[in-house]
């Protein structure tokens, strides 16, 4: 069954790049999984498709309102009912392998909300199933978080990735370790040579020298 993702934002040109390029063209190109955008805009109110408001209380900037993010998500779970909705915030869940495995492995398909101005109306929060941060810092918008989150859970769909252990042997896949240094050819470059255990041919000595050599997290 293939996998729906659905993101939604007042900037869909910024998710075009990274949709149509790599292992997530490739991942849509072998109907592994479905990308697909919402423009917020469609939604706004009036002639002007008004999408923000100031916010009552007063303070700077403006927030996203409820109604157009309200029938964007009624949108997006018309296409797929069962999906979960995920919010793009600082206050969410820090993001990191565990979680995208999980949401790798799950049946739903995700609709993801990308915050922008000084946030969102709090009533949203009733159609949210969870909030995601990738990190203690504020950045303009959720699109870089919704395309770094999708793009960790799309790779560890199986038959995304070339090789079937390809995802099992990358840093943080047993939750604390990182790579280890990999090379290949030229074997020297500039006085800089490729340590001579990967070219012994002695598995059992490579495998220990990985081990030795893989970091810490």
């Amino acid at each position: 069954m293939m996998k729906k993702f659905q993101v939604i934002t007042l900037f869909p040109e910024m998710l075009a790049g990274v949709f149509g390029s790599s292992m997530m063209w490739k991942a849509q190109k072998d109907s592994i999984v479905e990308l697909s955008v919402i423009d917020l805009r469609e939604f706004g109110i009036g002639p002007r498709k008004q999408v923000d408001d100031t916010p009552y209380g007063g303070g700077d900037g403006m927030l996203l309102m409820i109604e157009p993010l309200w029938r964007a998500v009624e949108a997006a779970k018309a296409n797929d009912p069962t999906a979960k909705v995920l919010l793009m915030t600082p206050r969410g869940q820090r993001w990191h392998q565990s979680l995208a495995r999980e949401y790798s492995e799950s049946e739903h398909g995700y609709i993801f909300i990308c915050g922008r101005y000084e946030g969102y109306d709090e009533r949203i929060l009733e159609l949210v199933d969870d909030e995601l941060s990738v990190g203690d810092y504020v950045l303009t918008g959720g699109e870089l978080p919704a395309m770094t989150i999708v793009d960790s859970i799309v790779r560890l769909i199986p038959g995304v990735l070339g090789g079937a252990q390809s995802a099992e042997i990358e840093s943080f896949s047993d939750g604390k370790t990182l790579e280890y240094p990999q090379y290949t050819r030229p074997d020297s470059f500039n006085g800089h040579n490729v340590p001579d255990v990967l070219m012994s041919g002695n598995h059992s000595e490579i495998a220990k020298w990985r081990l030795e050599n893989s970091g810490k997290a």
